[in-house]
């Protein structure tokens, strides 16, 4: 369920630009409730209110009901201005929420167990590559947050959306495939790599020719068959020897 923080608002009895900064100079910021199938409502809400709102995080994924005039709205800001040089809020949307409706809204991402990560532990560094995913659901079950687990990753092994097991409810619109969190190696990595591929290089080729040494030394005693050969014709010799005896 999701949470619902309760919003004072004043009705605005005129609309335009002059109308809206007599708001701001009253310390009020001006805003509208649409949507619904009904008519926009121009309200203003509290300057200093509304900035603890946004700065506390989480504003445009929070459902909220407005008490308006001791009437009670259900809606979900959808879009503020700051003022370009001071950075102060100066205009407010809220969607105006029917019962059982179902929105679209930007939920952040949150990396969890990054210290338990293998690649972490090795001097890798999280990397952080989507900061906040895209999803539809209920109104009454938007979640806060998606948790992104990067316990398991290695250097420069990545976790997509397609790892990520959604709420119950909750779809997401973006791509599966796209790349929520990486892990960067340390620097220096790759000459790491490469110099221990080297030496591994080095070590195999250095333990083939000791390998290969023992052959040669079988050589000489190959090259006694033709000595143990020679004795057959100095036996041999002695035949037409004894022949020739028995001639006479």
């Amino acid at each position: 369920m999701a949470t619902v923080k309760e919003l004072k608002a004043t009705a605005r009895p005129s609309v335009g630009k002059g109308a809206a900064r007599a708001e701001r100079r009253a310390g009020r910021v001006p805003g509208v409730i649409y949507g619904n199938n009904q008519p926009p409502l121009p309200i203003a809400v509290d300057d200093r209110e509304l900035r603890q709102r946004i700065l506390a995080g989480r504003f445009l994924t929070t459902v909220c009901d407005i008490d308006l005039e001791g009437k009670k709205h259900r809606v979900i800001p959808r879009d503020f201005h700051l003022d370009p040089v001071r950075d102060f809020p100066i205009h407010v949307d809220f969607l105006r929420l029917g019962e059982g409706a179902t929105i679209r809204v930007s939920v952040p991402l949150h990396v969890v167990k990054s210290e338990a990560s293998p690649g972490v532990k090795r001097g890798g560094t999280v990397n952080i590559v989507t900061h906040a995913i895209e999803l539809e659901c209920s109104v009454d079950n938007i979640p806060q947050f998606i948790e992104a687990d990067v316990g398991a990753l290695e250097i420069s092994h990545s976790l997509h959306l397609s790892d990520v097991k959604m709420p119950t409810g909750v779809k997401s619109l973006a791509r599966e495939d796209i790349t929520l969190v990486t892990i960067v190696p340390p620097s220096g990595y790759a000459e790491e790599l490469k110099a221990a591929a080297a030496s591994a290089a080095a070590a195999g080729g250095a333990a083939a020719p000791a390998a290969g040494a023992a052959a040669p030394a079988a050589a000489p005693a190959a090259a006694a068959a033709p000595a143990a050969g020679a004795k057959a014709p100095a036996a041999g010799a002695k035949a037409p020897a004894g022949g020739g005896d028995k001639k006479k």
